[in-house]
């Protein structure tokens, strides 16, 4: 039960009120939750402010001008509360309104029977999603989402008329706000079927209103290293990066073992880490898993010579639109600037099998800073891309990649814990040291000596002293 639900009733003793929606239905499935659903028969203004004052100043605020709704925040976060109006005469005419039947149960503010008049309780026990009514997307476009987002959340199935419902009402969301849309995308690329979830918004249509870019991907043909298309590779991607939070269970655990190894431990943990957005580090690489090759289709081009597909440049061109594509829908500019990083140098990885093995410092040093801070997630990143890659000599070529992953990954820790070296020398030290003006010139032996360093060939100030006369004398 939720802290909040206590507070709420202690706020609206004797006021007609209701809990509804999701905080019933997960109560009936068990389900740990934070969040209070709430219906009164009064002013939803006055009641949340209630709310507030009863949970100890919490933070209380309009949350729908159209629809009269409230929210209410602990100041610690713990618990939130969303108070609405009755709509219709009774709560029975109220949950006739809402978008799902599983979502359409109350159960009165002091407890008691769940008010069920649609039969959600059973379709809870079913695991069947169904329309509370049939004008249920047409008076909010965004269920359309919803009804991915729920059943992917909760293991259900949509019946058929659902389905339809949703497919006939999908271009409803072109007119739905950036925001909302997010938070539905945010939600289904967070759950365990996260692919289930993309490929139902294609069957319905919603992938063309709210993710043209990917939508594009379909039809489009790679080389003969590839055994998908385009679409279907980065579906294919987009599950590897799940299956990398829950290895034990992945479709390549062997394979991924052989990259990730002894530092599984330490990758679980850093895909933990909060980034932004109410999202993990490793929700974030989903992002960058369907957004990787989303310059595909703009830069194809088939070679004259020996007829080979190419993609020159889609690393490139698709990190401006990964950005293009999040500003749309109102993401952080942290979330952006992280998933633009992966889809820019999501193709790095693969070119260092090229490079003399075991690879020198000086490479992983290389690597480390031009693909900071995300070095880590994008070395993960390039992992799901190769085994996603099943075409001509696959197995030697996921071998390959696996060994050189393994390096990356061991140094990528290493510095997403440490940092780079801390140097040992400050550009004004420097230059004073040589006698040279301040500059670019600094900068270039700076970086240089922190190279040296990194690759541990400079290990005091007067070695990187010495080292960068050395260097000086050269340029």
């Amino acid at each position: 039960m939720s802290p909040g639900l206590d507070v709420v009733r202690t706020a609206l003793a004797g006021t007609p009120a209701w809990v509804v929606g999701g905080t019933v239905r997960d109560e009936l499935l068990g389900r740990d939750t934070a969040d209070v659903d709430i219906v009164v028969d009064g002013d939803p203004a006055q009641a949340a402010r209630a709310v507030a004052r009863a949970g100890g100043r919490a933070a209380c605020f309009a949350l729908s001008e159209e629809f009269g709704s409230w929210r209410v925040v602990a100041r610690d976060r713990s618990w939130q509360v969303d108070v609405e109006p009755l709509r219709g005469e009774t709560i029975e005419a109220d949950l006739a309104l809402r978008d799902f039947t599983v979502n359409a149960i109350a159960r009165e503010l002091d407890g008691g029977e769940p008010i069920d008049p649609l039969g959600g309780v059973e379709d809870l026990r079913a695991k069947r999603l169904r329309m509370a009514g049939p004008g249920a997307f047409a008076d909010d476009p965004l269920r359309v989402l919803r009804l991915v987002r729920v059943a992917v959340e909760l293991g259900m199935e949509p019946d058929e008329q659902a389905l339809r419902g949703a497919a006939a009402e999908a271009r409803g969301l072109y007119e739905v706000s950036s925001e909302r849309v997010f938070v539905e995308l945010r939600r289904i690329l967070a759950t365990p079927h996260a692919r289930q979830g993309i490929e139902t918004m294609g069957a319905i249509g919603a992938t063309a209103a709210v993710l043209p870019e990917l939508e594009e991907l379909r039809g489009v043909e790679q080389s003969r290293f590839h055994h998908l298309d385009v679409y279907e590779h980065t579906l294919e991607v987009l599950q590897g990066t799940v299956e990398l939070t829950t290895t034990g269970a992945a479709t390549h655990a062997e394979t991924l073992d052989t990259a990730i190894g002894e530092h599984g431990e330490q990758v679980t943990q850093l895909l933990a880490e909060p980034l932004a957005d109410e999202m993990t580090r490793g929700e974030a690489l989903r992002w960058g898993a369907l957004l990787h090759d989303a310059a595909k289709p703009p830069t194809r081009e088939v070679r004259q010579h020996d007829g080979r597909v190419t993609f020159v440049g889609h690393d490139e061109l698709g990190s401006q639109l990964a950005r293009t594509v999040l500003t749309r829908l109102r993401a952080s500019e942290r979330l952006r600037a992280h998933v633009a990083a992966l889809v820019r140098h999501h193709l790095r990885a693969g070119f260092l099998i090229h490079e003399p093995q075991p690879l020198s410092q000086h490479t992983l040093f290389s690597y480390m800073r031009r693909c900071a801070p995300v070095e880590v997630d994008v070395t993960l990143l390039s992992i799901a891309d190769r085994l996603a890659t099943r075409g001509d000599r696959a197995q030697e070529a996921i071998a390959e990649h696996m060994l050189v992953a393994r390096q990356l990954l061991e140094a990528g820790l290493g510095w997403h814990a440490d940092g780079p070296p801390r140097p040992l020398l400050r550009g004004d030290e420097l230059a004073a040291e040589l006698g040279i003006a301040t500059g670019p010139r600094v900068g270039e032996l700076l970086e240089a000596l922190a190279e040296a360093q990194y690759a541990g060939e400079v290990l005091t100030r007067e070695q990187a002293l010495d080292h960068a006369r050395k260097l000086s004398e050269n340029i």
